[in-house]
């Protein structure tokens, strides 16, 4: 087992241990089952502090989650429902994810429930398939159908919804960005549906981890409507891009993660203004948190965007585990703070 690290009075991984665990493959079981979830809650986002406010961004509160089946964990993307309640996540095991989450009297995250993982299909009817072949990363809910992105062999396919624990995809979307500008483990790690209020309106868009363009940017592209087209976000060493959620008002939340020798894993959040992303444009924005280690975080992987209210808009953020002992699940929530 590798060592482990003390960093302010919690247990963290080693540099070494840490990167050793996100790079190396990992065994994909294969199976459709209901899963007992048994959850911690998480009260302080620092632990030992009862700070509130982080950046532009307001800690409501969190879980740590954990099964006594195997198949939990690896969570690339997640997606709410309308209900504010049910949601759908991917696996990077090529596994859906479907369940619902619990709050307690103040309306805080308390657990999970009716909690299922099912293998997905793939356009051939299989199910099972190795890991290499259904690394699913990014996920986006579209009008009768979810839409996924996968690495290794990277495509975008569109499954019924629905439907979708059931079938394989029905269709296969043009790849965006040329194949060969596409790197093997850091293809598109963000699928996202802009809201149809917004100036994209309602089409996907997608933004790789660390595919990188000559000048140093991120390649993402907008993959339908009249700003249909590549465009790049500004790479910040040493951050890479894990997930995004578009806002109400059509701006663009990115899910960033850091990892340094030095300091080990951190998180943050960037808006990107919506009218900006355009074919041929360079985007950039404010960061709106900016954690590390020394806060509730581990190796953040998916984003969403619940609107709640006008102004209540909540920030859900989850974790991959990477079937770690040595990580944890883990499933945030923030809300926005209105801009003055």
């Amino acid at each position: 087992m590798p060592a482990r690290a003390r960093h302010r009075g919690r247990p963290v991984l080693s540099a070494i241990a840490l990167c050793a665990l996100l790079c190396l493959p990992l065994a994909r079981p294969v199976s459709a089952a209901d899963i007992p979830v048994s959850s911690r809650t998480i009260t302080q986002f620092t632990p030992g502090s009862d700070r509130r406010i982080f950046g532009k961004l307001e800690f409501l509160g969190g879980i740590a989650y954990s099964s006594s089946s195997p198949l939990l964990g690896a969570v690339s993307a997640i997606r709410f429902r309308d209900d504010h309640e049910h949601f759908v996540s991917v696996l990077d095991t090529g596994h859906w994810l479907t369940g619902r989450i619990e709050r307690d009297g103040e309306g805080r995250l308390s657990g999970l429930a009716d909690v299922n993982i099912r293998s997905m299909i793939d356009r051939d009817g299989r199910d099972g398939n190795p890991k290499e072949k259904m690394d699913a990363e990014g996920l986006a809910i579209s009008r009768g159908e979810l839409l996924v992105s996968f690495e290794g062999l990277h495509r975008i396919d569109a499954y019924p919804d629905p439907g979708f624990t059931d079938a394989g995809p029905k269709r296969r979307l043009p790849l965006p960005i040329e194949r060969r500008e596409i790197r093997r483990n850091r293809g598109m790690e963000t699928l996202a549906m802009s809201p149809a209020e917004g100036p994209l309106g309602a089409v996907p868009v997608t933004v790789t981890e660390r595919s990188l363009d000559a000048g140093g940017n991120v390649f993402a592209a907008v993959l339908a409507g009249p700003r249909a087209g590549l465009f790049a976000v500004k790479r910040s060493e040493p951050w890479d891009i894990t997930d995004g959620a578009f806002l109400p008002n059509g701006d663009l939340l990115l899910l960033e993660r850091r990892f340094r020798f030095s300091d080990g894993m951190g998180m943050r959040i960037r808006r990107i203004a919506g009218d900006t992303i355009r074919p041929g444009a360079v985007v950039d924005g404010e960061v709106l948190i900016d954690a590390d280690l020394r806060q509730q975080i581990d190796n953040m992987e998916g984003l969403d965007v619940v609107a709640m209210a006008k102004d209540d808009i909540r920030i859900i953020v989850v974790s991959d585990d990477n079937h770690s002992i040595l990580q944890r699940n883990l499933m945030l929530e923030f809300r926005l703070l209105p801009e003055k």
